[in-house]
């Protein structure tokens, strides 16, 4: 019981972790929300991930696809994640 509880809490923290990213990246488009105490905040929280992203991967013309491969990873690590601690758990 209380591993499905632990896998609940994994799943939301990579859900908000996600929803992050995406209110991180809508707010490029309003120069002033990122000046803002808000913009600051996520962009020290979002900033150090996209950044690998964007060492590797350039922007197409203005457009940079970088963060939506960054989502796609953080979806790919949640669930090989759940398939390790499935793994454990089931072992043990």
């Amino acid at each position: 019981m209380t591993f499905y509880i632990i896998l609940k809490y994994v799943d939301l923290a990579f859900t908000v972790y996600s929803f992050m990213l995406v209110a991180y990246v809508l707010l490029s488009w309003v120069p002033a929300a990122q000046s803002s105490a808000f913009g600051r905040f996520l962009e020290k929280l979002c900033e150090p991930y996209l950044g690998l992203f964007r060492k590797i991967i350039p922007p197409i013309g203005m457009i940079d696809i970088s963060p939506i491969v960054a989502i796609f990873m953080l979806n790919f690590i949640k669930n090989g994640l759940f398939i390790v601690l499935q793994k454990l758990f089931f072992m043990f």
